[in-house]
């Protein structure tokens, strides 16, 4: 009896301990939020983690630091941050590649699903098909695949890297349109835009936060974008859909998710902070800036996304035989 007792008190002492070492949701965060951003400075996910986590920070008191984990498709990042403490102190702001990358990888060191808790879909960022300018016999996406018809396989279209939504939907063109185009990859968008410039190749389905410099200068022309409705950015170029692409529609699209086991009050908290961030007026020109339309859900809502974009990926991934090298 008596170490019965003695083993109740220490279970006891170690319980009062571990509670009190564990701050309630209502405290969260208790101090900087880590943010990692799996890809380098400078594109629109970094730029809309740094705006939204600036104003999060303030409205929670307690600063979000962006951390740039680059490499591998955005997995570095996502390995790191599903190993990371589940106690909402470290989170992670993604893309299509949550859905994308276990069947362009074969094989993670993570789930995309099990090692993960959703918290919002933040925004939708448009594709756009572009051309050089100077090219004078393809102003819409009708001559490109009467084109493309006439010389199979000899026009190109760059992209960031293999994988990328840009690639993807430069997969989707030709699946849909039943054309052959040459895909050329490159390490980023910076250098894909700057030899389309240069002519090296024809086309390239680039983010409007990329692309729209270029066309307001005039050197790039717009054919369709690809999302299902016409972006605000661009309110006079079609949707791939109204060009003649029956059923073409590709949003990319960015979220938050952190390390499974979160509490789901934290969750929630961080999901109320980040969507009230959305609807300052200074984050809404950043984002209306950079062609970036805020969007907000509920954790389950991004879920369910997340299964549909993975279901949907996954399917054109493995018809196409695309892989990440």
């Amino acid at each position: 009896m008596k170490w019965n007792r003695i083993l109740l008190a220490a279970s006891l002492v170690l319980g009062v301990n571990a509670w009190a070492q564990a701050p309630a949701a209502s405290d969260w965060p208790t101090k900087p939020v880590r943010w990692v951003v799996p890809f380098p400075p400078g594109g629109a996910m970094d730029a809309i983690a740094r705006a939204l986590g600036d104003k999060a920070g303030k409205a929670l008191g307690q600063s979000f630091v962006i951390e740039n984990k680059a490499g591998a498709g955005g997995n570095i990042g996502a390995d790191l941050v599903a190993k990371a403490p589940a106690d909402g102190h470290t989170i992670m702001i993604t893309s299509i590649g949550m859905a994308t990358n276990k069947p362009l990888y074969g094989k993670l060191s993570y789930d995309p699903v099990k090692d993960f808790a959703p918290v919002s879909l933040l925004a939708v960022v448009p594709n756009v098909l572009v051309t050089n300018a100077t090219q004078p016999n393809v102003k819409t996406v009708a001559d490109l695949v009467t084109a493309a018809r006439k010389a199979p396989g000899q026009l190109s279209y760059a992209s960031a890297g293999n994988g990328t939504s840009i690639h993807l939907a430069g997969e989707l063109f030709t699946s849909l349109t039943g054309t052959d185009m040459l895909h050329v990859p490159y390490k980023g968008s910076g250098p894909a835009v700057a030899d389309l410039l240069g002519g090296q190749v024809n086309y390239m389905f680039d983010s409007i936060t990329s692309a729209r410099s270029h066309l307001q200068s005039g050197k790039l022309r717009a054919l369709a974008v690809t999302t299902a409705k016409r972006s605000p950015a661009l309110p006079n170029v079609p949707t791939m859909a109204e060009a003649g692409v029956a059923g073409y529609e590709l949003s990319p699209w960015f979220a938050v998710f952190a390390p499974a086991g979160t509490p789901k009050p934290v969750i929630d908290k961080l999901n109320r902070a980040l969507r009230d961030a959305m609807k300052q007026p200074d984050v809404a020109a950043r984002f209306e800036s950079m062609g970036v339309e805020a969007v907000g859900s509920s954790p389950e809502q991004l879920a369910s996304h997340l299964a549909r974009e993975s279901a949907r990926w996954g399917k054109l991934i493995t018809e196409r035989g695309i892989r990440s090298d």
